[in-house]
């Protein structure tokens, strides 16, 4: 199902519960009630417990969307790591540096399609790819400088190697889901209880409020799945692309 979809029907239905309540409550109060004689403890209670969850809320979509970004950067610097070792390979002898750039594109060109669909899907990083990186780990590590000029390459292609390496393993830590099943009950939870306590002000079925309470409850229900969108970087809707390896490897077809 279609995620967009997966939203609207969220908002519908918290939108209609609300409205349904309310309607189903009015029909069924006594006739002697007063929605305007609501205790003021009541609308204390309320602002607080609107406060408290809006600061909830904020801090868990600050803390996917952080994950997101984080997740982003790890992206970006393997990219960036595997084209420095691609374009400082020059130096080194044809057949040699040709092996390295392949070893390259093939890693590349194997994250770019196999990889990111089993990220997307499973939540995983494949052993394919933890092969063809070690391979070109080795292939650099193995070549023994024959003059001056490609020693003075060869740390430094070691150490590029390295920094896709941890680049790969970041985003390997990064693939699910961040935010604990504790985390999501007092989200949920909290969300059922602000929104309950529209029902302890005794708002009345006049369009304005029924409107109001739509909408905040929408909000609300939106503002979650917009949590549960971020929380797994690359398998969602709003997810961190593979678009550094193919901007750094044009050749490369995702």
């Amino acid at each position: 199902m279609p995620e967009w979809l997966v939203l609207t029907l969220a908002m519908l239905a918290a939108c209609s519960v609300v409205v349904i309540v309310t309607l189903v409550r009015h029909r069924t109060a006594p006739e002697d009630e007063d929605p305007s004689e609501t205790p003021d403890v009541i609308e204390y209670m309320t602002m607080w417990i609107g406060v408290v969850y809006a600061i909830v809320l904020g801090l868990a979509i600050a803390g996917v969307w952080e994950g997101r970004s984080a997740a982003e950067d790890h992206v970006q610097a393997e990219a960036v790591a595997l084209h420095e070792v691609s374009e400082r390979v020059r130096v080194y002898p044809a057949d040699i540096r040709d092996r390295i750039r392949d070893d390259v594109n093939t890693y590349v060109g194997h994250v770019v399609t196999t990889e990111w669909k089993t990220m997307s899907d499973d939540g995983r990083v494949t052993e394919r790819g933890t092969e063809l990186l070690q391979r070109l780990r080795e292939d650099v590590t193995d070549y023994e400088p024959r003059t001056d000029f490609e020693a003075q390459a060869y740390q430094p292609l070691l150490d590029q190697v390295t920094a896709a390496d941890q680049a790969r393993s970041a985003r390997a830590n990064s693939t699910g889901e961040t935010m604990p099943g504790v985390v999501w009950f007092g989200l949920i939870a909290g969300g059922i209880v602000t929104i309950g306590m529209i029902f302890a002000l005794q708002i009345r079925r006049t369009p304005r409020e029924l409107i109001l309470a739509g909408l905040f409850s929408a909000l609300i229900a939106f503002l979650l799945f917009l949590i549960w969108d971020f929380d797994a970087p690359y398998s969602r809707g709003v997810t961190a692309s593979a678009e550094p390896f193919l901007e750094l490897f044009p050749h490369i077809k995702g």
